[in-house]
């Protein structure tokens, strides 16, 4: 185990597409999963030092067991301002720009790719649009009823749009459908031209990552991205090579931990090019160890699948991918009670779990092991963490791909 423990790591976790979780909730989420993450693992946990700005929130977290401690200095990447920007659009507008981006993923061949390599993500994607398509043919049966009662096209108009608008009221929030329109409409602008405000970001982000690798004392740099920030994550990566082409060669370890990743919802349609790009280049450093997490189980992520194959890139370069059964991870009563509830089995994999297992958010980003050692095992840390929290020493169970293999002939 030697050289694969970690006593002082530095964190970049950006998160997805989410509305609903404000970075207030985030750390909030945070604090409170840890607790399940110190009961899991028989270890102690102290989150502390909490400093906000524009461009993310920052806290230090202090992890210990009987013979390790690990302090992790945690920068939680914000978009939150542009995801209000359009949440505040009209809705007329929304739906409009929405409908518009549903016709562009399928005329660029995104759908069809989707069921040819998921068909989970593949109803994900539909859902939004096939559910507004029966409050549009609810609306629809209310004015042909209307009519036949009042005998008055003028009337059962009327009474169509208010019925439209009723259904609407109700449905639009509370089954997500706002939301998830603007994240195809965010999706298809961010791969046909871009979005100057995550641009400006993600800069500025580049600057201040090759800096750390430079001066940090830190042991490891984890880049860990949920949901459709894996894709910004793997951005923010190539942007940071640009600065710096031998980043995670120097002096610390670079690890991309991609979980839930929404990669291939971008790097599928026909006109990403200059994503696909960017993911090979990332994929292609040889300073940067990349491990994907995919859950069965999440309609909302790409399960059982290699990533740079499915994008037509180079295979030699694939990430270590690990497969996450979340139901193993969770107590039958607990997962019995969310098991339906698709948004929230996707943020299972920023969550504590019950049980020990080989995919743990916590122990990735606050354990004494490496997030590489960690994602190389196929057992994780299961084996290397005593039953009283305590570090083992445990072989790895299985040999490193040859797309880890090569990090260390470089």
């Amino acid at each position: 185990m030697a050289g694969n423990t970690v006593a002082k790591r530095l964190v970049f976790h950006i998160g997805g597409y989410d509305p609903i979780t404000s970075p207030d909730f985030a750390r909030q989420r945070f604090v409170r999963e840890i607790a399940r993450f110190q009961r899991t693992w028989s270890v102690k946990a102290l989150v502390e030092d909490f400093r906000d700005g524009p461009d993310q929130r920052q806290w230090s977290v202090t992890t210990t067991g009987p013979n390790w401690r690990v302090q992790t200095d945690y920068h939680l990447i914000r978009w939150d301002d542009v995801i209000d920007s359009f949440r505040d659009r009209a809705t007329g507008t929304r739906i409009a720009l929405g409908i518009i981006a549903f016709w562009d993923f399928v005329f660029a061949g995104a759908l069809w790719a989707y069921f040819r390599a998921n068909w989970g993500y593949a109803a994900f994607f539909l859902y939004p649009y096939v559910t507004f398509g029966l409050l549009i043919l609810t609306a629809l049966s209310i004015c042909i009823l209307a009519f036949k009662i009042s005998g008055s096209v003028p009337v059962a108009i009327g009474v169509g749009f208010l019925g439209f608008i009723a259904v609407m009221a109700g449905a639009w929030r509370r089954l997500h459908i706002g939301s998830l329109f603007d994240d195809w409409i965010f999706s298809r602008e961010y791969i046909r031209w871009g979005n100057s405000t995550i641009e400006k970001r993600l800069d500025k982000l580049a600057t201040e990552l090759v800096a750390a690798a430079r001066n940090s004392d830190a042991d490891e740099i984890l880049i860990v991205g949920h949901s459709l920030g894996a894709a910004l994550a793997v951005d923010l990566l190539d942007r940071a090579l640009k600065l710096d082409n031998a980043l995670g060669r120097r002096k610390i370890p670079l690890t991309l931990i991609t979980i839930g990743s929404s990669i291939l919802k971008i790097g599928l349609h026909r006109a990403a090019t200059r994503f696909r790009a960017t993911v090979e280049r990332v994929a292609v450093s040889p300073g940067i160890f990349w491990g994907d997490y995919q859950a069965r189980i999440d309609l909302m992520n790409f399960y059982n699948c290699q990533p740079m194959s499915e994008m037509g890139l180079s295979v030699e370069n694939e990430p270590v991918v690990r497969l996450v059964e979340i139901g193993r991870m969770l107590e039958h009563a607990t997962y019995r009670r969310f098991r339906l509830d698709f948004f929230r089995l996707h943020c299972q994999f920023v969550s504590g779990n019950d049980k020990r297992a080989s995919y743990d958010y916590f122990m990735l980003v606050c354990g004494p092991v490496s997030a590489r050692s960690q994602t190389l095992d196929a057992n994780g840390a299961v084996a290397m963490i005593g039953e009283d929290g305590a570090l083992i020493k445990a072989p790895l169970s299985v040999v490193e791909p040859l797309s880890a293999r090569r990090l260390d002939r470089k």
